[in-house]
């Protein structure tokens, strides 16, 4: 029922013609980890947050940290024993079965799809509000989605297809850019925490939990310290994205947990100080009102000059996190494709980049519509749902592997793996069910679509099944 599981080949990956080359140091993957976590969530869904706990959003980012620690600790385990490209898609496949690994899968195309979507939006409101501050103003109705009384959020289809045309052009180079993009918004946030954290009045902080902590839906919207965490959720995962870059990794073994628990570390301390300055500053009924959170809050201290220059980095920095999100996809399809399960045009590299050009192009297309047309609310709920089903996966794997095969080398020794794997499962599935209604409904639609693609096309056309159903003829009494 659960079809065949793709053989473990602990630090194997292919070579050849549908390959990825390995030109990526641990530098780059920290980047490309701090590339992905820090962005939308801190810049702009801190007022969504406040909005749901108010100032026990704080509270919000800790238990949503504290989960996503577990699951990057599984994470890294799981990266360096098996350092191919696909992250908890591999993992799942290899572990527990075709037919979860497709649903895996079928999920992370939707995180990252459209986790790229909800920062393009997020970015959008950054430029928006940038322009507006220096007197330019731009047709409303080409600056939001028609959910929000818009006909197209242009700049986020525009920051969507030119990120794509970055990540075509070669990964090394994309990589490379993205270190740069990242060292200016971490400077941006440490300006931000500096000029904040003195305003700092103990006031705004109470009542710490207005809503209570359960997820709860109050006044037709969903209120609690566990609806923000479900939300803010979106805030710190992209360390998985590192995973999926273990074929390109100079040292799989060293790089890939360097990356992924050294991003992880970084940008969670980053979050706890802006989260406290931002709440700490003003109250969160105001914060809340606010699509561009930071930039509202310094310019409520009276520092305009900080909040452009703060805003500024945004526009220039967060399509690192697109960047990020929109290579995890396309390595997460070209896999998919490399093993049967998706069309094989996906899986083509260019011979110039060595990166899988086409379906980039394709993701970028995908990742533009989604950003026009969707609220960022809505995106980053529905992008949590995949990772969260893939978190769950993971944590699963890693008890299971501890316990069917205790002897593979394991470069990275995750500590006291069942407890750290039933934590990641247990507060991943809290989260998931603490998603708004509408968003479990959107998701559950996803995967019945995903699983009638799968049925009529990608079991079908598994390599895998091939390879078996070969063998089993050459060897009848093997049966």
């Amino acid at each position: 029922m659960l079809g065949p599981r793709k053989p473990i080949i602990v630090g194997g990956a292919p070579e050849g013609e549908g390959s990825l080359r390995r030109t990526l140091g641990w530098p780059h993957l920290v980047a490309l980890g701090i590339g992905a976590i820090v962005g939308t969530g801190i810049y702009t869904l801190t007022g969504v947050g406040a909005d749901r706990a108010g100032p026990a959003v704080i509270l919000a980012f800790a238990i949503a940290g504290a989960v996503c620690a577990c699951a990057a600790l599984a994470y890294a385990e799981l990266a360096t024993m098996i350092p191919a490209s696909g992250s908890a898609y591999t993992y799942t496949y290899s572990v527990l079965g075709e037919t979860l690994g497709w649903i895996v899968g079928w999920s992370l195309i939707l995180e990252y799809s459209v986790a790229c979507s909800a920062v393009a939006v997020g970015w959008s409101a950054y430029l928006v509000g940038w322009m507006q501050a220096g007197g330019v103003l731009l047709p409303q109705a080409l600056l939001v989605s028609p959910h929000a009384g818009g006909i197209v959020n242009l700049p986020a289809v525009l920051v969507a297809l030119t990120v794509s045309g970055m990540l075509m052009a070669g990964t090394r180079e994309s990589a490379t850019f993205n270190i740069i993009l990242v060292v200016i918004k971490l400077t941006a946030l440490a300006v931000f925490a500096a000029l904040t954290l003195p305003a700092f009045d103990a006031d705004n902080l109470s009542p710490f939990m207005p809503f209570g902590f359960g997820s709860t839906v109050q006044g037709g919207e969903p209120r609690g310290v566990m609806a923000a965490a479900a939300i803010v959720f979106f805030a710190f995962y992209g360390f998985d994205a590192v995973a999926t870059s273990a074929e390109e990794a100079k040292d799989p073994g060293r790089d890939l947990k360097i990356g992924i628990i050294g991003s992880m570390l970084t940008a969670t301390t980053i979050y706890m100080l802006v989260a406290l300055g931002a709440i700490g500053a003003i109250s969160y009924t105001v914060l809340a009102e606010s699509a561009e959170p930071l930039a509202f809050v310094l310019r409520a201290l009276d520092h305009p000059m900080a909040a452009s220059a703060v805003a500024l980095a945004a526009v220039i920095a967060l399509p690192s996190v697109i960047l990020v999100m929109m290579y995890g996809q396309s390595r997460i399809f070209f896999v998919m494709s490399r093993d049967g399960l998706l069309p094989r045009w996906a899986s083509k590299v260019s011979q110039r980049t060595g990166s899988p050009v086409v379906v980039t192009g394709v993701t970028g297309v995908f990742v533009a519509l989604f950003a026009g047309f969707f609220t960022i609310g809505d995106l980053a709920e529905l992008a949590n749902a995949g990772t969260l089903l893939a978190f769950i996966s993971v944590g699963a794997c890693l008890m299971i592997l501890r316990r069917t095969q205790p002897d593979l080398p394991r470069v990275f020794n995750c500590p006291q793996p069942y407890v750290v794997g039933a934590l990641a499962i247990a507060g991943c599935t809290y989260l998931l069910l603490s998603l708004p209604g509408m968003t479990l409904v959107r998701f559950i639609i996803w995967n019945a679509i995903g699983l009638v693609i799968y049925m009529v096309y990608g079991r079908r056309r598994s390599l895998l099944r091939g390879k078996l159903s070969v063998a089993n003829k050459a060897s009848p009494d093997l049966r």
